[in-house]
């Protein structure tokens, strides 16, 4: 999908690509692509969004990954890899692009504690501001999220179901959203055509890539 100079790709369950002056990966997961990666966003450490195989076959000499706390003994196995570890609520320039963490956490399960720290990333590229939620629920958070395109999980269980991600998506307001954490581990495309039925926004659904 085109969005302006900015290509985004989502590569199954919750792993995309965002190519515009930098090549940049968000939670790389079961990838059947190698095309190496300026920097690396990993949302949380579950074995889904922060793999070490994954980032190995995308790795190159200068790639930049950001991570939360409890992704650092994993990441520290990957010779050569340079981490930032960051936390929920920070905000970095990196050449043209911007990045901002946001808390990402489950309110009624106990797969992903707000205590842990874990991320949503807001990406802003040539102008459009790019939510990846995380794994997460709907969250009191989200009222504050402005961004252009919005990617939330829609897979239940773990994360948001279908008709909470589209509640989700209608606090938040985005020009587009798109579904995504459906496909493999758990949800399905009947998932992604249920939040498509009851969001209020432009809706998506990409192909994987």
């Amino acid at each position: 999908m085109k969005v302006g100079n900015i290509k985004l790709q989502w590569l199954g369950h919750a792993s995309v690509k965002i190519l515009a002056d930098k090549i940049i990966y968000i939670d790389p997961f079961n990838l059947e692509t190698d095309e190496k990666a300026d920097l690396i966003l990993i949302t949380h450490g579950h074995y889904d969004h922060c793999s070490i195989s994954d980032i190995n076959k995308i790795l190159k000499k200068d790639t930049i990954a950001f991570a939360p706390p409890d992704c650092t003994s994993k990441l520290a196995r990957i010779e050569g890899l340079k981490v930032q570890i960051l936390t929920p609520g920070k905000k970095l320039k990196i050449d043209n692009l911007s990045i901002e963490t946001v808390p990402a956490y489950n309110i009624s399960k106990e797969f992903h504690p707000k205590s842990n720290d874990w991320l949503g990333y807001i990406v802003t590229v040539d102008g459009k501001r790019i939510y990846h939620a995380g794994d997460t629920d709907k969250i009191p958070e989200m009222k504050n999220i402005n961004a252009d395109i919005a990617l939330l999980p829609v897979g239940g269980k773990y994360t948001m179901n279908a008709e909470q991600a589209a509640k989700a998506a209608n606090i938040i307001k985005p020009k587009l959203a798109i579904p995504m954490h459906y496909g493999s581990i758990v949800g399905s495309k009947e998932d992604a055509e249920k939040f498509k039925r009851l969001c209020d926004s432009k809706v998506n659904i990409l192909e994987k890539q």
